[in-house]
């Protein structure tokens, strides 16, 4: 069976947060795959919300333990997905 992992992860105010959440995912940097991120507009109509999808590897724990240092951030909220094929 095929699994992967889902972290997706929403901003509010991305311009303020930006930097807290970039710190916190380079500390789990050795456990994200891959990480596409997204927001609506572009140039000067840029959106202040964020989203970022993350594949994760790794132990539970330290995915788990991800999941909470973001959620601690205000204006943060993660939603963790696990998917089988």
């Amino acid at each position: 069976m095929n699994k992967r992992t889902l972290l997706v992860i929403l901003l509010e105010n991305r311009r303020i947060e930006a930097v807290q959440v970039q710190k916190i995912l380079t500390d789990y940097g050795c456990i994200i795959k891959t990480r596409l991120g997204i927001h609506d507009g572009v140039l000067d109509a840029c959106s202040n919300t964020g989203l970022i999808i993350l594949e994760l590897v790794g132990a539970a724990g330290d995915i788990k333990k991800l999941s909470l240092r973001l959620n601690a951030v205000k204006g943060v909220k993660t939603k963790l997905v696990r998917i089988s094929i």
